[in-house]
């Protein structure tokens, strides 16, 4: 079942790029006590994700930081070198964390993976969260893979 909003979201744990290699990071560091947005893209370095959705949350990060949000995470269902090498390919360290799902066990506890045999299988699907101290107050799901209007940066923006 699909988290909605007023939910609180499931305790986890992700995997992103640190200095010395991929470190361990729990949803509670994500979460608890803050303001924060989580975006799910089906994959890194796919055509929607790197050229349309992640963008506009590196771009209106200054924008979103103002409207009191405190993080921004980005969650893949890739390794954490893929999502090393998307951060370091795109101007969002330092902006944006970059999760890594290798299994998608989180999306999948989300209710928001989606089997995508050409992609390689289970994948996230394309959607935003607006999380306050782990409750989900905006679920953004799109219909399409291929669209991020409904979930991009200037969409979050319309409910804050």
């Amino acid at each position: 079942m699909t988290i909605s909003k007023g939910e609180t979201l499931p305790a986890g744990s992700f995997m992103t790029p640190g200095p010395d290699g991929p470190e361990k990071i729990s949803s509670d560091a994500i979460f608890k006590g803050k303001t924060a947005v989580l975006v799910g893209v089906p994959g890194a370095f796919t055509p929607t994700c790197s050229l349309n959705h992640l963008p506009t949350f590196i771009e209106k990060n200054d924008e979103l930081r103002t409207k009191g949000v405190d993080e921004i995470a980005v969650i893949s269902v890739n390794d954490p070198f893929v999502m090393k090498a998307w951060r370091d390919s795109t101007s969002g360290e330092g902006k944006v964390t970059y999760l890594a799902d290798p299994q998608g066990e989180y999306v999948t506890a989300l209710g928001l993976d989606m089997d995508m045999p050409a992609l390689g299988g289970k994948r996230a699907k394309r959607f935003c969260l607006l999380v306050k101290d782990g409750v989900a107050e905006e679920v953004m799901v799109e219909e399409s893979p291929g669209e991020s209007g409904d979930t991009d940066a200037d969409a979050l923006l319309k409910r804050l």
